[in-house]
């Protein structure tokens, strides 16, 4: 009879847990949800045939099964680890998964990064979609509010920018605007409308074209589309190109953040904490 393969991922989310005891911690540590956490744990219950923890008001206590089973697992676990981590180092591959919205900043980054470590290779997935959980990843860019435990990278601040040949004769007017077409990141008018709250300036918009990623708004506006506003720290190189030129100074912060989480260092693959300590210098 063939041997039932062993639920790896359900095995270190107990080792985890019963670490803790506490399935807050153990999600948090995992960067997963509870209830994930506890799918794991009766996954591994039911392929044992026993319970691992009694449930307590106060939190979790190892059955005795678990806790005399606890320490060949974790030691089984760590071996076969520290086995597979030996064997990567020839080939450190880390899986980052990233917002479509942070690409201008993060390539140039991850280009410079590879040039300076070329046995570090990055594989990039890039998503529209801003949830804080890690998945199959090693580590992931986020926009929005900033997770608990994640690294903060920079804070949204955004400012018009469009491209030299529509530059208004008057470049620092805000009343200039009103007759270019307006260049929205998001499918309404919000972010513009903040900065303009932040001018104390009230503009009609008559021309408007919306877009589902700023890095959209941002390239149309490079090709002479019309006035878009746009992070500042995103659009950096293109602004020193002369690709995009920005007629106002200052800017307005909109409370989002970009922010990174990662695995923790027992279950992180090699050159990690390089490729974490490279993003997070100044942009």
């Amino acid at each position: 009879m063939p041997q039932r393969p062993l639920p790896l991922n359900a095995i270190h989310a107990f080792i985890v847990t019963a670490r803790h005891l506490n399935l807050t911690r153990a999600a948090s540590e995992l960067c997963i949800t509870q209830g994930a956490v506890s799918r794991k744990i009766a996954a591994l219950e039911a392929w044992l045939g026993f319970s691992l923890f009694d449930r307590h008001a106060r939190g979790l206590h190892l059955t005795p099964q678990g806790a005399s089973l606890l320490p060949a697992l974790q030691s089984g676990y760590q071996q076969m680890h520290d086995a597979a981590q030996q064997a990567s180092r020839q080939n450190a591959v880390i899986r980052l998964k990233a917002p479509t919205c942070a690409m201008r900043w993060l390539v140039p980054k991850l280009v410079a990064l590879e040039k300076a470590r070329p046995e570090l290779h990055v594989s990039l997935t890039t998503t529209v979609d801003h949830s804080s959980q890690l998945d199959n990843f090693d580590a992931a860019i986020l926009y929005g509010s900033s997770p608990r435990h994640s690294v903060l990278l920079f804070e949204e601040a955004l400012t018009p920018v469009m491209a030299l040949s529509l530059m208004p004769g008057e470049p620092d007017a805000v009343p200039s605007l009103a007759e270019m077409t307006f260049l929205h990141p998001t499918a309404d008018s919000r972010d513009w409308q903040l900065w303009l709250q932040a001018q104390q300036q009230l503009l009609v918009m008559k021309r408007n074209q919306h877009f589902s990623t700023m890095d959209l708004a941002i390239s149309a506006a490079i090709q002479g589309f019309g006035v878009t506003v746009a992070d500042v720290t995103l659009i950096a190189e293109d602004l020193a190109m002369r690709r995009l030129v920005a007629p106002f100074a200052g800017s307005v912060k909109t409370g989002a953040v970009y922010s990174l989480i990662r695995r923790p260092p027992s279950v992180s693959p090699p050159l990690l904490d390089e490729l974490v300590a490279w993003l997070c210098e100044q942009p």
